[in-house]
């Protein structure tokens, strides 16, 4: 029996459309090529014989919308960081800002004395200015990414201020995060939101930048990113349930080889050799936009009647297009389990505030620069501009009793500026044991003991780290370049002259192809755990279906 949809990818965003679409009654099949679901968003046992399921891959949150929270009856904890960021001086790690969320106004404890201690007291009022700009401009904007798009003269009218329109949306973020603060650490310190997962430099005009800090700094209306409770396997777990038990049918083990636009769904189940085949009315492609591309390409060459938009091209042409507009990721990821956290060289900070917030390690914006030069001319960046995070100083749950116990604790690093096309140069296991040694080196280069001495070993014996590369996350998670967003992010608005007559367009996930829409990342607004794309394209299909 035709299905009403077709959902490639079990990720987050799949299976909140999978779960809106069977809660309004709509036939739904979901098809996850992986033994399990959750894309991005798992939780996992990643080390042998340690009880301790670790937020493999994305690890915050920050735009997942109470509005899906409420409307699908997630049970979903997420808990406020008390402190924002903590960042070591690299001329002199013995010193460094810690910005804490309830800081009082005056006094030793404040924010103006925590910046006075980096030689930064007049950037304490900027600071406050800063982000009292951005949380104006996330309480317009955030509400707008779970409804129809608007236009980018609505999107400027509802910001209501040309200043910062001009500064977040028309002039280069490194030209605004100059003129408005002196210091070279907390220019750093504000400019990696700009650069998380974004290989580009700060005064490109482009824009890149800017693009990725407004995702990082609109979410929920505030800009705060949160930990979930049980580690983000428990975000996803509870979103297949929700979809489960709205009668949508979730497929593990189905990997699609083709997708034909008039509503054909090839796909083989584990080690099957022949290919099954579903039809439906709409099909949402929770999947890259590149890898719906191939889908389609192949779904052409199966039935060569149906339209697809390569048809006529010559392949050698098609290779060389796929090649120079590929997604291309900048980061390395690294998981670690500690058996207590480590000595830091700044003794006046205690590690449980330094690492219960952001850890910011040589981001200096100087640092950054010659990070992305370096990077571009096909070098590992030294030292290596990195963020940390401890989620078990927020939720220990996701250690068994005993090991929490014990003070062990996981540490998330994000290694910037180490793009995809590094392994031009270098073997994936060479580049992955060049990245994870930069990694610690730049680590240790604020601690007062090296991070060696504290990280735990597994049954085996083996030290408890795990590094994964761009190719790791395009091989794991069909991510093209392993590029987390699955390409270049886009305003939250249409731009002019776009099409808005479908309720696909309006919704921006329309792709060429009126049965095809996408769900996922790629889709506008689409990027970091957030189930807005797949809210979305349940949006548009569920409107056209009533028109």
């Amino acid at each position: 029996m035709p299905h009403d949809v077709v959902i490639i990818g079990g990720g987050h965003n799949g299976l909140t459309a999978a779960a809106y679409l069977a809660r309004a009654g709509k036939r739904v099949l979901l098809l996850e090529r992986s033994d399990h679901l959750g894309g991005a968003a798992v939780s996992a046992d990643a080390f042998e014989g340690v009880d301790a399921r670790l937020s493999r891959y994305s690890y915050l949150v920050s735009l997942l919308p109470q509005r899906i929270i409420d409307d699908l009856g997630l049970d979903v904890r997420l808990v406020r960081r008390r402190f924002s960021s903590y960042t070591p001086d690299p001329s002199d790690p013995a010193r460094g800002l810690l910005v804490d969320n309830e800081a009082p106004s005056t006094g030793s404890g404040s924010t103006a004395a925590a910046f006075a201690r980096v030689d930064a007291e007049p950037d304490a009022a900027a600071w406050q200015a800063f982000y009292a700009d951005t949380a104006h401009v996330a309480e317009r904007l955030f509400p707008t990414l779970t409804e129809p798009l608007p236009t980018r003269d609505e999107a400027r009218d509802l910001i209501g201020d040309e200043r910062l329109w001009r500064e977040f949306v028309e002039r280069p973020l490194g030209e605004v995060i100059d003129a408005r603060f002196a210091s070279d650490l907390v220019r750093g310190v504000v400019a990696t939101d700009g650069l998380i997962g974004t290989f580009t430099e700060l005064d490109d005009p482009a824009l890149d930048a800017n693009r990725c800090f407004l995702y990082h700094v609109i979410g929920g209306g505030t800009g705060d990113w949160d930990v979930p409770v049980g580690g983000m396997g428990a975000v996803t777990g509870e979103l297949a349930r929700a979809a489960r038990e709205a009668g949508a049918e979730l497929v593990t083990g189905a990997e699609v080889v083709s997708v034909d636009p008039a509503g054909e769904v090839r796909w083989r189940q584990g080690d099957e050799s022949g290919e099954r085949m579903a039809h439906a009315d709409v099909i949402l492609a929770n999947v890259a936009p590149a890898v719906l591309d191939r889908l389609l390409e192949a779904g052409a060459q199966a039935s060569p009647a149906s339209p697809a938009a390569t048809v006529g091209v010559p392949s050698v042409v098609r290779e060389r297009l796929r090649h120079l507009h590929a997604p291309e990721g900048a980061q390395v990821k690294v998981n670690l389990l500690l058996t207590r956290l480590p000595r830091l060289r700044d003794t006046s900070v205690a590690p449980e505030a330094a690492f219960a917030g952001t850890f910011h390690i040589n981001e200096l914006e100087t640092q950054l620069d010659s990070a992305y030069r370096t990077a571009a001319r096909g070098g590992i960046p030294s030292p290596l501009p990195c963020e940390i995070y401890c989620h078990t100083l927020s939720d220990p749950s996701i250690l068994s009793p005993e090991l929490a116990a014990s003070g062990a604790h996981t540490l998330t690093v994000f290694g910037l500026h180490v793009p995809h096309r590094l392994l031009e140069r270098f073997g994936n296991d060479e580049l992955r044991e060049r990245l994870q040694s930069a990694v610690l080196a730049s680590l240790d280069s604020v601690l007062a003991e090296p991070i060696e001495g504290v990280i735990a070993t597994d049954a085996a014996g083996l030290p408890c780290i795990e590094t994964k590369t761009t190719l790791d996350l395009e091989e794991a998670l069909a991510m093209p370049g392993g590029n987390i967003f699955h390409g270049p992010l886009s305003w939250p608005w249409a731009e002019p002259g776009a099409a808005l007559s479908t309720p696909a367009e309006r919704w921006g996930v329309a792709t060429a192809h009126p049965g095809v829409l996408l769900c996922g990342s790629g889709a506008v607004r689409g990027g970091a755990v957030s189930g807005i794309g797949g809210h979305n394209a349940a949006m548009a299909v569920l409107e056209a279906s009533v028109a």
